[in-house]
């Protein structure tokens, strides 16, 4: 497991959202579902406390500030869940900050972006992700957790 400063405290996953997610809960329900973004945090933290995990858990609407904080994570995560929200489709410079990180990567979306309109097909961060957990709405964060969990286990 990737180590910080102290030798027995494993460096958290970064758990990062992109824009609009937000509004999580209100927008779109029949897409997206009810929960919140402040739920699916809280869930989110739960389920990596039960693997001895940490997580890191940001949403920004802005394309820099989630490069910045995929950056971060080089030096101070042990991965990265992004949900990149519509940046997935249209960020290169997201897709060349996750291409610098030398660490797992999971892409996952509340809903599939695969049955939804036909520019959502293309997902830059796809290209560089480890695994991609779709149309599982707030379940494919904590399916993503799990499998970080591993993932930093099998990279220690």
């Amino acid at each position: 497991m990737a180590k910080s400063g102290n030798k027995n405290k494993a460096l958290p996953i970064y758990v990062l959202n992109g824009p609009t997610l937000n509004l999580l809960g209100t927008r779109e329900p029949e897409i997206y579902g009810r929960t919140t973004l402040a739920e699916i945090g809280k869930l989110t933290a739960a389920r990596a406390k039960t693997h001895g995990l940490a997580i890191v858990f940001r949403q920004s609407n802005h394309e820099g500030e989630l490069v910045d904080w995929i950056q971060e994570a080089r030096t101070k995560g042990c991965g990265v869940i992004l949900n990149g929200a519509a940046y997935t489709h249209t960020s290169i410079a997201i897709y060349d900050a996750l291409k610098a990180l030398d660490k797992p990567i999971i892409e996952v979306h509340l809903s599939n972006p695969h049955a939804r309109e036909p520019f959502r097909h293309r997902s830059f961060v796809s290209k560089v992700a480890t695994g991609v957990i779709c149309g599982l709405k707030e379940q494919g964060y904590l399916a993503a957790v799990d499998a970080m969990a591993v993932l930093i286990k099998d990279k220690a």
